[in-house]
């Protein structure tokens, strides 16, 4: 496969040398004609071998990775722990060792890599997936794709100029109970939807979890800094990174992320206009900066209110609606929604209350492999993974600048207002 593949430095080479605009448009496109047809092993490249890139991605990858003809080849992870236990997942699939690297850099030069799962720290991942584009791999790419508006602009511009097929890892649009929730909203069956609202709440913040003893020897703070300003070794902020600020938005990041991208997918309206956020460090008294208690609400062009909510110290009263003028549907148990008339006041409202009819889908990984083939857009696409950020980017400035936030889509850019 990489034989066949134009580098880069091909292109500058025939650039200079006059190639015509088709040279170009093939260098865009590596893998089309390549793929077409191809019974070729893709190659597949991990970035990030936490619990997320192990526990999810990997998984996942490897669960089809027969069917679908890929192998993972090479992972990446400046914590060495973290990087032996990916390789050992991979060899155990494959019966033999993927190529490991400490930096992404190193990773990304790999030409016969085709595509890369992109699932180190947040404040990683539009740096990461902006260089995955310009070295030409595909990417499967978690969320929230960006923690500030320029990053992520940046990174899609950069996705886009290199016409790389990349997926968000915001799966539930591929459950087929939430797909069978957006026919049924897109049939009108819930006549106008103009709320929605989610209460995700836990007994202890999620990053908890996450702590644990680890020597700076045994890892490289630098390269888990990235752009960050730099401070000493901090093993808490190294291992249990989602509960601070600089390196995530909490809750908004983590959890608001999925259920945003569920609103984009199941109503079709994809980007807010002006957020609300109001919060924090409620309940545990810790060095920790994320909030432990969040609440945005966020609206969109076509009059509807976007409530989102989470609270750490007590689980109760979690719950996700869809609420419209004939009706509404009961998300809560995300494998069985149920749609109702109830709370509707008109003559069309929904007579009977029932379970929400399933539509098949693909597993959200095995869309993605298969559309590194076909060269078609998988279900979380570029644009899906802007929406959810600016969404998510938006709440958390509300949030952190204490004021009502307003996103101009024709300019990308944010403001107080």
């Amino acid at each position: 496969m990489a034989q066949q593949r134009q580098t880069r430095r091909d292109f500058l080479r025939s650039a200079a040398l006059g190639a015509s605009a088709v040279a170009a448009a093939q260098l865009a496109t590596p893998g089309r004609a390549r793929v077409a047809g191809s019974n070729e092993r893709l190659s597949i490249g991990v970035i990030g071998c936490g619990d997320r890139g192990r526990d999810a991605l990997m998984k996942q990858c490897l669960r089809f990775s027969d069917e679908e003809n890929v192998e993972i080849t090479a992972v990446c992870d400046p914590w060495k722990e973290m990087r032996e236990k990916a390789v050992a997942m991979a060899k155990e699939k494959h019966g033999r060792d993927p190529r490991q690297f400490a930096h992404y850099q190193d990773l990304l030069a790999l030409e016969d890599i085709d595509a890369v799962m992109i699932a180190c720290p947040d404040h990683q991942h539009a740096t990461v997936l902006a260089a995955a584009a310009r070295a030409g791999k595909d990417a499967y790419c978690e969320k929230p794709w960006a923690m500030n508006l320029e990053e992520l602009i940046e990174a899609v511009d950069a996705v886009k100029q290199a016409n790389r097929i990349v997926q968000a890892g915001t799966q539930l649009r591929s459950y087929p109970s939430f797909t069978g929730c957006r026919k049924l909203v897109q049939s009108g069956a819930l006549g106008k939807v103009f709320k929605v609202e989610q209460v995700r709440n836990n007994k202890i913040p999620y990053w908890h979890q996450y702590a644990r003893p680890i020597k700076e020897s045994d890892t490289d703070w630098k390269a888990f800094l990235m752009h960050k300003r730099y401070r000493p070794w901090d093993p808490d902020q190294y291992s249990a990174w989602y509960g601070y600020r600089d390196f995530s938005s909490g809750p908004i990041g983590g959890y608001m992320s999925h259920y945003i991208d569920l609103v984009h997918y199941i109503t079709g309206q994809t980007l807010p206009w002006r957020a609300v956020s109001l919060g924090g460090k409620y309940v545990f008294d810790d060095p920790r900066t994320c909030p432990d208690v969040i609440h945005s609400l966020l609206e969109y062009p076509k009059d509807m209110l976007v409530s989102y909510a989470t609270s750490c110290g007590n689980s109760n009263g979690s719950y996700t609606h869809f609420i419209g003028t004939r009706g509404m549907i009961d998300c809560t148990d995300w494998e069985n929604p149920v749609v109702s008339g109830e709370g509707a006041v008109d003559d069309e409202r929904i007579k009977e209350e029932g379970p929400v009819e399933p539509v098949e889908m693909l597993p959200h990984m095995q869309d993605w492999l298969r559309c590194l083939r076909s060269r078609k857009q998988p279900n979380a696409n570029v644009d899906a993974g802007y929406s959810h950020a600016v969404a998510c980017i938006l709440s958390d400035r509300a949030y952190a600048e204490g004021c009502r936030m307003v996103y101009d889509a024709e300019k990308r850019r944010m403001y107080a207002g």
